[in-house]
């Protein structure tokens, strides 16, 4: 037996393995099988056993247990060879020492063989992205971080969209459709998604008074000083051909009708019923044979007969298609954001007027508290709803928009890949990009509209508000998971539209229950991410009964009048 030329040199680094020559014979009597026997511990000790069940005349073992006790015997006496290196266990018969790997460097032999399928390695017919952990010890296959399941989509437990209207609203289409002598006004205010939400009550509300509806008016918004006007935002002839036999839609008075001085309303109450429409508007409008209506927002009732809700789903979800130019676009960004697989969509809720409007504070610096409240105290009109609470009630209550720091913090708690690409929508965060630093940092593949768009191509929309929150709601819908860091319209539009096309993933972060978690700065980050991950199970976009809760708005909810599955058969219900 003789040292290998290296042994010096490898006396100078722990980290080196010595080489030992072994005699040809040796090498030649044993098989690979053998050979790898002596690197993995056996499981079970009778094994062991018969292994050194050997003849005592055989003169190879004697030389072999002459080899052994030289080599200890060197051991003894100081020679740099690092045990563990040896292709020789301490304990053959042990069956609780594991082979352990380096993380970096790959497992090889010294003895003229090399592993060929390495855990982790590509080549690997057992590798996974999921970073599949193999248990030494002859375990089940774990996954401790399970990428996968981010982008893993919602079960739709086969809902799909059925618009089954009932024989007596079909009957009732005919005469309604013939009616050419009376006609609704409406003008709709406030941003895009919600003069959305006004145009779907306004179609359901001609439809109950049997009138004809005449193009919505967009009212020039007063905040961005958008002056588009329908056509501008929608497809107005798909939105007359999708609607042509429930109500009939005219661009504009008949010259019948123009010099007749309309009746107008502003003060429809919250939740009206059909009933009440019939009661206080129908003998107006047949008497004048004009009606304008004013201020839409959340008038009308969100628990109407099924038909009803059949026609709201199919004017959101069907009649309501974007402008051919905004849609062109849209779709050529969502391309760009796909060319490179799956993508995230976020609407970060974080621009000055939103701080004013819900009554809550940036948390940024004294100076930027202190300019929301300045405004709010100038525009106490602007504050929606609940004056009475302090913001830090509002924030308890998760009435507050997500920072960018909690939405970091919420993503890293899903188990979101730190390479995956995210498509931001919404306005300049007040503070500018620098306040988007917790997200970006975490996430380096973070993108908007102007930085998908080529020069020139954002410049014909620059001043229009309306089509720019329609580029991003376009971008969004076609991302493979959706996230809102507020509620509001645009989240609200995109949770019904996600469910209405299959259920694709809607993540709704549950803020009141992961605020006090986000607010303990001593619980550990890996007790954070788990009690999170759990908190939003059933926040994924699964199918959800709308009649579970009375005011759930069917847009948002369309199951089950507006989706059935191969389980379900579509009820049929009258119109009123």
């Amino acid at each position: 037996m003789a040292l290998s030329k290296n042994s010096n040199s490898s006396s100078s680094s722990k980290k080196k393995v010595s080489y030992i020559s072994v005699p040809s014979q040796i090498i030649n009597s044993l098989s690979s099988s053998s050979l790898q026997s002596l690197l993995v511990s056996p499981k079970k000790s009778s094994r062991c056993t018969n292994r050194f069940s050997f003849s005592y005349r055989n003169p190879r073992i004697w030389f072999f247990t002459l080899f052994l006790v030289s080599l200890f015997g060197m051991l003894k006496l100081g020679f740099n060879v690092d045990p563990i290196s040896l292709p020789f266990s301490r304990y053959p018969c042990s069956t609780n020492q594991p082979l352990s790997f380096d993380g970096e460097h790959r497992a090889e032999s010294n003895l003229g063989f090399a592993q060929k399928n390495d855990i982790g390695s590509k080549s690997s017919p057992g590798y996974s992205n999921s970073n599949a952990i193999l248990q030494p010890d002859g375990g089940k296959n774990e996954s401790l971080s399970t990428e996968g399941d981010f982008w893993k989509q919602p079960d739709g437990l086969g809902f799909k969209p059925c618009l089954g209207f009932s024989g007596q609203y079909r009957r009732d289409s005919k005469s309604i459709l013939k009616n050419r002598w009376k006609y609704l006004l409406v003008v709709v205010s406030g941003g895009m998604n919600q003069q959305r939400n006004q145009i779907v009550d306004a179609v359901v509300i001609a439809r109950i008074l049997g009138a004809s509806l005449v193009v919505p008016v967009l009212q020039v918004n007063v905040i961005w000083g958008d002056e588009s006007e329908f056509a501008d935002i929608f497809d107005l002839e798909h939105f007359k051909s999708v609607l042509a036999d429930d109500v009939h839609i005219v661009s504009s008075l008949p010259s019948t009708h123009v010099m007749t001085r309309p009746v107008e309303e502003k003060r429809t109450p919250l939740h009206a019923s059909p009933q009440w429409i019939r009661a206080h508007y129908l003998k107006r409008i047949n008497r004048e044979r004009v009606l304008l209506l004013r201020g839409l927002d959340s008038r009308l009732s969100k628990d109407l007969p099924s038909d009803l809700q059949r026609l709201r789903c199919k004017v959101a979800f069907q009649a309501l298609r974007f402008s051919p130019k905004i849609l062109e676009l849209g779709n050529k960004l969502a391309s760009r954001m796909r060319n490179e697989g799956q993508y995230l969509s976020l609407h970060l809720r974080m621009e000055k007027d939103v701080w004013v409007r819900t009554g809550c504070l940036p948390g940024l610096t004294p100076e930027y508290d202190e300019i929301v409240n300045s405004e709010r105290e100038r525009h106490p009109e602007l504050l929606t709803g609940r004056s009475n609470m302090t913001y830090n009630q509002r924030k308890l209550a998760g009435l507050c928009p997500l920072t960018a720091l909690e939405v970091t913090r919420l993503l890293k708690a899903l188990e979101a890949p730190k390479d995956a690409r995210i498509y931001w929508a919404g306005g300049e965060p007040l503070g500018g990009k620098e306040v988007l630093e917790p997200l970006t940092k975490e996430f380096p593949h973070f993108y908007n509209k102007h930085d998908l768009a080529l020069p020139g191509e954002l410049e014909p929309f620059a001043k229009k508000a309306s089509v720019m929150a329609a580029i991003d709601y376009i971008v969004c819908e076609k991302s493979d998971v959706f996230i809102p860091s507020h509620g509001g319209n645009m989240g609200h539009a995109l949770q019904g539209q996600r469910a209405y096309a299959g259920h694709k993933k809607y993540i709704t972060p549950n803020k009141r229950q992961m605020l006090p978690y986000f607010m303990n700065s001593s619980l550990p980050e890996s007790d954070f991410n788990r009690i999170v991950k759990d908190l939003h199970r059933e926040s994924l976009g699964q199918p959800e009964l709308r009649m579970s809760k009375a005011g759930k708005d069917v847009t948002k909810h369309p199951v089950p009048e507006c989706m059935c599955s191969d389980r379900q058969q579509q009820p049929q219900h009258s119109e009123a």
